[in-house]
Formats: structure tokens, C-alpha cells, sequence
């Protein structure tokens, strides 16, 4: 049985759905978002790095979880399927990654008066949230995720 990690309706709306919620609960996503949210409040705790505190690693973890496997499979539909206003889906998509990868930070340090490592920060995060989003983006469990990988082989 094949288990789609595209967007089920190319032509649908632009925003999550129900069924992108229902993802967010599978135990094997929540399993590893808590493996790479204590990898982060290790570093902030750890690597005294100016701006990676357990602030900004709460809230960019929090919302790389919630919305980078939406950014990602909507970039993968746009750009695979062509549906209608596929451009303005990709800048949605894209827009909501700036906002978590660097708007977010801006604001946060702004308003704790922290120093900024701005660039760094975004090439970094960037390639987190796209790299997380490409795992969480696959819909279905484990159980189903290693059949896929064996009917692959065959």
C-alpha cells in the first residue's frame, strides 16, 4: 500500500487541513519533534551561542513543527502539479518559512535585547526547517513507511 507525502488534492485550498492536523499527532512525528526540541534546549543550554536561547528554541522548534511539512509539500505540489495560483502557493509557502526561520527570530531578539547572528542563523535554520519539513512531510506510520521502503526493493 502506497502512502502519498504530497498534498491529497493538488487543486485544493491553500492552507492545512484536518487531515494535516491528524498527521501532526502521529506518534512517531511527535517522538522525533521531541528528540530535536531536546537537541535544541541542549545547544541553548549548553554552546553559549548570544542568540540560541530556550526562548527562541521553543518557539522556532514549535513552529518548524507545525508548519515546515505544509511549506514543503506545498512547494512539491506547486511545483509538480501546476494547479491553479501555483505561484502564489509557492510564496505562501515560502513566506511562512521566512516568517518561523527568521522573522520570528528578529522579533524575539529585538524585544530580549539579544545580540544577533542574523545570517548565520538563516542559513542554518533554513536548511533545518526544509530538511525537517521533508521528514514530517510523509503521511502514514512507521509500519507503513517501511513497507513503502520494501515494495521499493522488490
Amino acid at each position: 500500500m502506497a502512502v502519498s507525502t504530497e498534498h491529497p488534492n493538488p487543486d485544493g485550498g491553500f492552507f492545512p487541513d484536518r487531515a494535516y492536523l491528524a498527521e501532526l499527532v502521529r506518534p512517531w512525528k511527535l517522538i522525533s519533534f521531541a528528540i530535536g526540541s531536546g537537541w535544541l534546549l541542549f545547544g541553548a543550554l549548553n554552546y553559549g551561542i548570544s542568540d540560541w536561547d530556550v526562548g527562541i528554541s521553543l518557539i522556532m522548534g514549535g513552529l518548524t513543527y507545525l508548519s515546515a511539512p505544509w511549506s514543503v509539500g506545498t512547494l512539491l505540489t506547486a511545483v509538480r502539479y501546476r494547479p491553479r495560483n501555483w505561484i502564489l502557493r509557492i510564496a505562501l509557502a515560502l513566506v511562512a518559512a521566512w516568517i518561523v526561520v527568521d522573522g520570528v527570530y528578529y522579533l524575539y531578539h529585538c524585544t530580549m535585547g539579544n545580540q544577533m547572528l542574523r545570517r548565520e542563523n538563516f542559513y542554518a535554520s533554513s536548511a533545518l526547517y526544509f530538511l525537517a519539513g521533508s521528514i514530517w512531510l510523509y503521511r502514514g506510520s512507521l509500519r507503513e513507511f517501511f513497507a513503502n521502503v520494501r515494495h521499493l526493493s522488490l
